[in-house]
């Protein structure tokens, strides 16, 4: 399962489908890891053993690297106002999977494997609903994600905000090591943005699907004539989001017995 399609994200936020691991490419994942680890050696790469931003001229000592990969995280895990809702950080969670396991960004495995966990046990980190967004990155919210990642904050879990790591020990879940760059992995990217797109997109498709019901059933209680949608008279204003919804229309008005046909 390596491309994660909106069919499949649906099923997840709404109706409790679970990822399975076993289908996820780790073997790609685990090619592209090692690639990495050989080709950054007596290297200088950018967020491996540099500064990020204007610090990125400066050369990181090996015996900090694991340092700078923590602190990103943590000095990004900033933020104020209530959390996002559960569903919107499932959704970011999701979007960043699907990142992930495109097997281009370096990381250890074992990082797809925990957020997998994540998701399928319904543990949300923390995400406050005010932060930095930008092109750069949804680098203060994907923060937070990595701060849980690593055991660190706090997680809603079972209608209950607690230490991540109380709840990772309950789950029999060990939190992710930073192995590379997997501290710049997770936290640099747009994946929050994605889940609340993904989740509006999906209530709008439900909240348009509605109002087409409502305006067939509407049209089906006054005894309208059916020309209204009719295929023809639609596809004369050459839009096609008006013959989608016209032919939807149709569709839902089968079968009905009230609506009146014009004579010819």
């Amino acid at each position: 399962m390596k491309h994660i399609d909106l069919n499949r994200v649906e099923e997840i936020l709404f109706a409790g489908a679970k990822i399975d691991k076993t289908e996820l490419p780790l073997s790609e994942v685990r090619r592209c890891y090692e690639f990495l680890s050989n080709f950054s050696a007596e290297k200088v790469i950018y967020g491996i053993n540099t500064g990020f931003g204007p610090m990125a001229q400066w050369r990181v000592d090996d015996r900090y690297l694991t340092d700078l990969q923590y602190n990103i995280i943590r000095s990004h895990s900033t933020g104020a106002g209530e959390p996002l809702p559960d569903i919107y950080i499932k959704a970011a969670m999701v979007a960043r999977l699907g990142t992930l396991l495109q097997a281009r960004s370096g990381v250890h495995c074992e990082v797809i494997e925990l957020l997998a966990e994540f998701i399928n046990r319904e543990i949300f980190p923390f995400i406050p609903q005010h932060g930095s967004v930008g092109a750069s990155g949804d680098l203060v919210q994907l923060a937070h994600i990595a701060l849980a990642l690593i055991g660190e904050g706090e997680v809603h879990h079972k209608g209950a905000w607690r230490p991540t790591g109380e709840v990772l020990r309950e789950n029999g879940l060990s939190p992710m090591q930073i192995h590379i760059r997997e501290g710049l992995s997770v936290t640099n990217g747009t994946s929050v943005m994605t889940g609340i797109g993904i989740v509006n997109q999906i209530y709008a498709e439900r909240l348009l699907d509605w109002m087409t019901l409502a305006s067939v059933m509407m049209n089906e209680i006054a005894a309208s004539y059916d020309d209204f949608m009719a295929e023809g008279l639609n596809e004369c204003r050459r839009h096609e989001g008006q013959q989608i919804i016209a032919r939807r229309m149709r569709e839902l008005a089968s079968g009905g017995t009230r609506m009146l046909k014009r004579e010819h």
